[in-house]
C-alpha cells in the first residue's frame, strides 16, 4: 500500500447465510475501491468480471484518467499542459521518478537516454532473419524480446539498479528499432543516431534520412512528433499495460515484458484504431460521400473510427492537443486539397454539430488525428502502431518498475467461471459411439 491509500470504511456482502465485511478503500482522487481479496477465503465464491472493467488490479500512483470528464492526469500534471510546455524526454522523467527534473537532473536523465541509442554491432544482423515484407510490428516483438539476448548485466528484476539501467535502455532503443524495423520494410539502409539531436529528431532523421544526401529535420514534425510520444507515453491499466504487468508479475525480464505489450498493442482494438481510423476517410474518398456515410453510420451499416473511446465518455483530453499538431503539420508539409484532409475536416465538423453524435458523445479521439498527422509526415499505416508502441515503452516500464518495487506484488492468477463438463471416466477409442 502507498500512503495515499486508505480504508474508507467497509462494504457489506451478504451471500446465502454468509454476511462478509469487506474493506473499501480510497485513492488520492478517484472511485473508491471494495477490497475482495479475502472474497474467495470467507465466501467460497469469486467475482465474474469479464474484461476487469470494473476491477482494479493494482495500486498506481503513475496515472489517473477521469473518462466522465475527460481528464487524463501524469503524477498530477494534465496531459494537455504537458503536451503543450513540456517534452518527451522530460515526461519520460516524471513518469520513471515521479517528478519533473530540475535543469541538473533534465541534463543527466537526457545524456543519459542520449548515451544508450546505439544498438550492439551484432544486432543488425537480427534484421535480416526477418522476410522482406515483414509487417514493422512483427519486427518489433522480435527484436524488442531479443534485447535480452544482448544486454545481459541488466536482467536481475530484483536489483533496482538494473531495472533503471533496462528502463534507460528501452526508452534510448526503442527509436532506433522502431526506425530500422521501416527502414527494412522498404528496403533503405539503415541510419545510425546521432549524440546532436534531440529524441524525436533522432527518430525522424534515422527514419527519412538517405546516404545520397543532406537530411534536416523540419522543427514543425520534430515538434509534432514530440507531442504525438507524450500523448501515448500512457494511460493507465489498458490491455497492453496489463499485459506487462501480468508478464513481470511472474519475474520475467523487462525486455520480455515489453515485448508482451508490443503483441497485445498489436491488436486493432488496441493500437491499430489510428490505423483504422485513416482507412475509413480513405474509403469515404470525397467530402460530397460524407452525407451518405453519416446515414450509414446511423443505420449502423458503417462502422465509425476514430470516434468516441472505451474510457471517455466525453472529448478525449489528448484529441485537443493531437488536433494543432494536425493543423501545423498539414500546414507545413500537407496538401490542403488533398481529398483525405478535406474528408477530414469535414467529418469532424459534421460529427461535433451532429445531435447523434453529441447524444451518443462521440466525440473525435486522438487516433482520428494522430492518423492524419502521421501520413502527412510520410509514414504508411503499417508504421502507425510501431510509433505507440515506441511512445506508450516509457509508461509500459514505469508501470513494470512500480509493479517491481510494490512489496504486496504477487504473481497473476485470474479465476474464472467454468462452463465445460464435470469429471468423467476416459472410454477406449474402440468403445466410443
Amino acid at each position: 500500500m502507498t500512503e495515499q491509500a486508505k480504508t474508507a470504511g467497509t462494504a457489506t456482502l451478504t451471500y446465502g447465510d454468509k454476511s462478509v465485511e469487506l474493506p473499501v478503500l480510497s485513492g488520492s482522487t478517484g472511485p473508491d475501491v471494495i477490497d475482495i481479496r479475502k472474497l474467495y477465503a470467507a465466501t467460497d465464491a469469486f467475482t465474474y468480471d469479464p474484461g476487469f472493467t470494473s476491477t482494479a488490479a493494482c495500486e498506481s500512483a503513475i496515472t489517473f484518467i477521469d473518462g466522465d470528464i475527460g481528464t487524463l492526469l501524469h503524477r498530477g500534471y494534465p496531459i494537455d499542459q504537458l503536451a503543450s510546455k513540456s517534452n518527451f524526454i522530460e515526461v519520460c522523467h516524471l513518469l520513471l521518478h515521479g517528478e519533473l527534473p530540475t535543469a541538473a537532473e533534465y541534463e543527466a536523465f537526457e545524456r543519459n537516454i542520449i548515451m544508450h541509442t546505439m544498438l550492439h554491432a551484432q544486432f543488425d544482423r537480427f534484421f535480416e532473419g526477418f522476410r522482406r515484407d515483414a509487417h514493422p510490428m512483427s519486427i518489433m516483438v522480435g527484436t524488442v524480446g531479443a534485447l535480452s539476448a544482448f544486454y545481459h548485466d541488466s536482467l536481475d528484476i530484483h536489483d533496482p539498479v538494473q531495472r533503471n539501467i533496462s528502463a534507460i535502455r528501452l526508452v534510448a532503443k526503442m527509436p532506433t528499432l522502431a526506425a530500422r524495423a521501416f527502414k527494412y520494410s522498404i528496403g533503405q539502409p539503415f541510419v545510425s543516431p546521432r549524440n546532436d539531436l534531440n529524441y524525436a529528431e533522432n527518430f525522424l532523421r534515422m527514419c527519412f534520412a538517405v546516404p545520397a544526401e543532406d537530411y534536416v529535420v523540419n522543427p514543425v514534425l520534430a515538434r509534432a512528433m514530440d507531442r504525438i510520444f507524450i500523448l501515448h507515453a500512457d494511460h493507465e491499466q489498458n490491455a497492453s499495460t496489463s499485459t506487462v504487468r501480468l508478464a513481470g508479475s511472474s519475474g520475467a525480464n523487462p525486455f520480455a515484458c515489453i515485448a508482451a505489450g508490443i503483441a497485445c498493442l498489436w491488436g486493432p482494438s488496441h493500437g491499430g484504431a489510428n490505423e483504422e481510423a485513416l482507412n475509413m476517410l480513405k474509403e469515404i474518398g470525397t467530402p460530397d460521400r460524407i452525407p451518405e456515410f453519416i446515414e450509414g453510420v446511423k443505420a449502423k451499416k458503417y462502422k465509425l473510427m476514430g470516434f468516441g473511446h472505451r474510457v471517455y465518455k466525453n472529448y478525449d483530453p489528448r484529441a485537443r492537443v493531437m488536433k494543432e499538431s494536425a493543423d501545423e503539420v498539414l500546414a507545413a508539409v500537407g496538401d490542403p486539397n488533398d481529398p483525405l484532409f478535406q474528408v477530414a475536416k469535414a467529418l469532424e465538423e459534421i460529427a461535433l454539430n451532429d445531435e447523434y453524435f453529441i447524444e451518443r458523445k462521440l466525440f473525435p479521439n486522438v487516433d482520428f488525428y494522430s492518423g492524419i498527422t502521421l501520413s502527412a509526415m510520410g509514414f504508411p499505416t503499417s508504421m502507425f502502431t510501431v510509433l505507440f508502441s515506441l511512445a506508450r515503452t516509457v509508461g509500459w516500464i514505469a508501470q513494470w518498475q512500480e509493479m517491481m518495487a510494490d512489496p504486496g506484488q504477487k504473481i497473476g492468477r485470474p479465476r474464472q467461471l467454468y462452463t465445460g463438463p464435470t469429471e468423467r471416466d476416459y472410454v477406449p477409442i474402440q468403445k466410443r459411439g
